[in-house]
C-alpha cells in the first residue's frame, strides 16, 4: 500500500522554518489522521506491512527529536556566546597580536625610542627566518637573521634603532618575514603587530564578538588573536 506522506514533509519541512510548537503539532496530527483513514480504507490484497508502519511512525518521533535537539543546540549556543563574550571582556586594557604588519615607533626624551612589539605565525618550523622593518617610503631601515624559528607564533621586539644604531624617525613602519625551510624552500608567514584591546562588541546577527582595537586597527574577532603580551 502507498502512504501519501506530503503532510509529513510538512511537517519536516515546518520544523526546519521554524514553525511554532502549535503549528507542528497539528502537522503531526494531520498526518496520523491521513495514516489510519488509509489503514481502513486500505486494499486487503494490498495492505501496508508492518516496516512501512514503523517507518512512517519513525518519521514522525524524527521530527520530534529534532525540534527538542534544535532546542538544546540554541540553549548551547547561547551559553558559549556568553563564555566567548565572558572571556573577550578579560581581555580589556591587554596587548595582544593579531594579524597585520604594523609597528609604530615613539620616542620619549628621557627612555629614547620605544617599538612596539611583532610576531611571525608559522604553519611549519623554519630553518631560517629574515625579518626586514621599512618605512613609509619603501626604505629598509632595519634587517635581522632570526635564525631558526618553531612551527606556531614567536613574537619579537624592536628598539627603533637602524643596523647602525641611529634612532629612526617616530611613526609607523612595516615588518616583513622571509621563512626558509631545511631545504631552503620558502615558507608561507603571517606577519603579526601589536595591538591593545580598547572594548568588545557584540558581533552582527547575534555573531562571534568583536574586539575593538582603536581607530588604526579597527575591530577584530576573538579568534584573529594569535598571542596576549
Amino acid at each position: 500500500m502507498n502512504i501519501d506522506t506530503n503532510v509529513l514533509s510538512n511537517v519536516n519541512a515546518g520544523s526546519a522554518n521554524g514553525l511554532s510548537a502549535s503549528q507542528s503539532d497539528e502537522l503531526r496530527e494531520s498526518f496520523m489522521t491521513l495514516l489510519i483513514t488509509q489503514l481502513q480504507n486500505q486494499d486487503p490484497l494490498n495492505p501496508m506491512d508492518n516496516a512501512e508502519m514503523t517507518s512512517q511512525l519513525a518519521q514522525i518521533n524524527t521530527v520530534s527529536g529534532i525540534e527538542q535537539l534544535n532546542d538544546t543546540l540554541n540553549g548551547i549556543t547561547q551559553q558559549m556566546d556568553a563564555a566567548q563574550a565572558l572571556q573577550a571582556a578579560g581581555l580589556i586594557d591587554k596587548a595582544v597580536l593579531v594579524p597585520g604588519n604594523n609597528v609604530m615607533v615613539s620616542i620619549d626624551p628621557t627612555n629614547g625610542s620605544y617599538a612596539t612589539p611583532f610576531g611571525i605565525e608559522l604553519a611549519k618550523p623554519a630553518e631560517k627566518v629574515e625579518v626586514t622593518i621599512t618605512n613609509r617610503s619603501g626604505e629598509v631601515v632595519y634587517t635581522k637573521d632570526l635564525g631558526a624559528v618553531a612551527a606556531g607564533v614567536e613574537s619579537f621586539s624592536w628598539g627603533g634603532l637602524t643596523n647602525e644604531g641611529n634612532a629612526v624617525a617616530e611613526g609607523a613602519y612595516k615588518v616583513n618575514f622571509k621563512a626558509t625551510d631545511a631545504d631552503g624552500k620558502a615558507l608561507e608567514t603571517q606577519a603579526l603587530n601589536y595591538a591593545l584591546v580598547q572594548g568588545v562588541s557584540p558581533g552582527a546577527d547575534n555573531g562571534n564578538v568583536r574586539l575593538d582595537l582603536g581607530a588604526i586597527y579597527g575591530q577584530v574577532g576573538l579568534d584573529q588573536v594569535k598571542q596576549i603580551l
